[in-house]
């Protein structure tokens, strides 16, 4: 596996598929290079902590980071190109234009988090135009960002296919987050309630948490999706209610 810091390295041959991340590998994200493995002639997995995506007062500088193990856990899973790159190779001094998908930019996640899809969708337009991929591959977890992703190359013309794979949940039911290494036992049984909740349609079993949403959202497939807080942390989840997220 290479590790490459800048655009000018990423020139490759073959059919590509693209893992675009945040780092904190886990299970979830193995799940997603595996796939782009069997599919694709090269996989690039790009790391990057999107700052854009981020609010003030939100979780960017404690946002778990551990390149050394990123890698290893990436070359293991069968990633050709491990791309991770400064801020300013993504966004150079001046930097200015902005991707905003309205709508569905602008519910759930993005009522509580505004901005947050403005740079999502920036930075993965960014990275697929740099990497070239044939397929970019995505959780059902993010099943918003994966919405937006989709209206986002259907409304620009971008030649990728947005490939979605299931959630992937550790044995108590939790879906797997880089954000769960910071989860106290109490707020993980804490936590608990939310797939609990989803998985029986029932919002009253999240009484005693903060909740931002529990809300049945049109997307591709529908889902019932929900976010809640516990202490400063933050987690989504949702169930799909029909369709296929395969």
């Amino acid at each position: 596996m290479r590790l490459v810091r800048t655009a000018a390295e990423l020139e490759h041959e073959g059919e590509i598929g693209l893992v675009p991340t945040m780092g904190a590998f886990h299970e979830g994200h193995l799940s997603l290079f595996r796939a782009a493995r069997a599919e694709n002639e090269v996989v690039v997995a790009s790391l990057f902590v999107n700052p854009a995506q981020f609010a003030e007062g939100e979780d960017l500088e404690s946002y778990p980071r551990d390149e050394q193990r990123d890698a290893r856990l990436a070359e293991e899973a069968g990633v050709d190109v491990l791309f991770a790159p400064a801020v300013e190779e993504i966004y150079p001094p001046g930097f200015q234009t902005w991707v905003e998908v309205e709508r569905l930019g602008a519910i759930l996640e993005g009522k509580h988090r505004p901005g947050h899809f403005r740079g999502v969708a920036t930075v993965c337009l960014k990275l697929f135009n740099l990497v070239r991929p044939r397929r970019a591959y995505f959780g059902q977890k993010d099943a918003q960002q994966v919405a937006v992703l989709g209206q986002m190359v259907r409304d620009l013309a971008v030649p990728v296919e947005i490939r979605v794979l299931p959630i992937v949940r550790d044995d108590d039911g939790l879906a797997l987050s880089s954000r769960n290494a910071h989860l106290s036992p109490e707020e993980r049984e804490a936590a608990l309630s939310l797939p609990r909740a989803l998985e029986a349609r029932d919002r009253s079993l999240l009484d005693g948490l903060e909740v931002d949403y529990f809300e049945e959202a049109d997307f591709e497939p529908r889902v019932l999706a929900a976010a809640v807080r516990i202490g400063k942390k933050r987690l989504i989840d949702n169930v799909v209610l029909e369709g296929d997220p395969t």
